[in-house]
């Protein structure tokens, strides 16, 4: 578990390190030079050059921001308005928590990628609407999750002697259920932010995504398809990067839930 935790938190630290100083690196991803059209990996390019003779080292960097951006927007409105919904649903029970069970298993119906990109289709495309997209899909998650655990915490003896003692149910939900769905709701949102960034490649790759010129991962995915035979690098680059980011997440949010799991010491 060491092992895999010490690989996975290298990855994650040098996306975040990217994320971080790619304004300051001296990057220039949109800048076309004709002569380097598809031209392989060299010294003068890491990654050598896309279609249009731009760096795919630099526009790679740039759709590190991208994802993250993305994948931060998103995940931290998710996870706040699904706690909020899945805990008081689950505290107050009764007419509304059907309500909103129900409306859960409506929305689950339709494959979440499915949903996400008919919203993105009818709102257009651009990070916004994007990242408003997977919101509308990505809290229920965290609600039902968050709804499960309430409704086994409000239960506990302490929250018992919490309304005995005349606290409110205000200050009960804050002080004494929420404070103990942190470590859940962490592990979740660790591979929300997997899904997120395959969410959003996935929108990029269909062009519903993050628009020309600005770079993404699934755009640099869809312009190397046509090339892959004559400049296999377009495709290798993102996809590999894509790969480790979204592995080493997924890693990362199984070794944290082991580490967190009081069973498993």
């Amino acid at each position: 578990m060491k092992e895999r935790l010490f690989i996975s938190s290298i990855i994650l630290i040098g996306w975040i390190i990217l994320i971080v100083i790619s304004p300051w690196l001296p990057l220039n991803p949109n800048t076309i030079v004709l002569s380097k059209i598809l031209a392989a990996p060299s010294a003068e390019a890491w990654l050598g050059f896309d279609d249009l003779g731009r760096p795919v080292w630099d526009r790679l960097a740039v759709g590190a921001k991208t994802s993250g951006i993305v994948s931060v927007m998103v995940v931290s409105i998710s996870l706040i308005l699904g706690t909020l919904i899945g805990t008081l649903s689950a505290w107050w029970g009764g007419w509304s928590e059907r309500l909103i069970v129900h409306f859960m298993d409506v929305l689950l119906a339709f494959p979440g990628i499915l949903l996400a990109i008919a919203l993105a289709g009818m709102l257009g495309p651009g990070i916004d609407n994007v990242v408003m997209a997977l919101c509308v899909t990505g809290w229920i998650g965290f609600a039902r999750l968050a709804r499960a655990q309430t409704l086994s915490l409000k239960e506990r003896d302490h929250v018992r002697s919490a309304k005995a003692l005349g606290a409110g149910q205000i200050r009960i939900i804050f002080r004494h259920i929420i404070p103990l769905l942190i470590a859940p709701m962490v592990i979740e949102a660790t591979f929300g932010v997997a899904s997120v960034v395959i969410a959003e490649a996935g929108l990029s790759f269909l062009g519903l995504g993050v628009q020309p010129p600005t770079a993404s991962w699934g755009s640099m995915l869809r312009d190397g398809t046509s090339y892959m035979l004559v400049a296999p690098h377009l495709v290798i680059a993102p996809g590999l990067v894509l790969m480790a980011v979204v592995l080493s997440v997924n890693l990362f949010g199984d070794s944290l839930r082991d580490y967190l799991d009081v069973k498993m010491k």
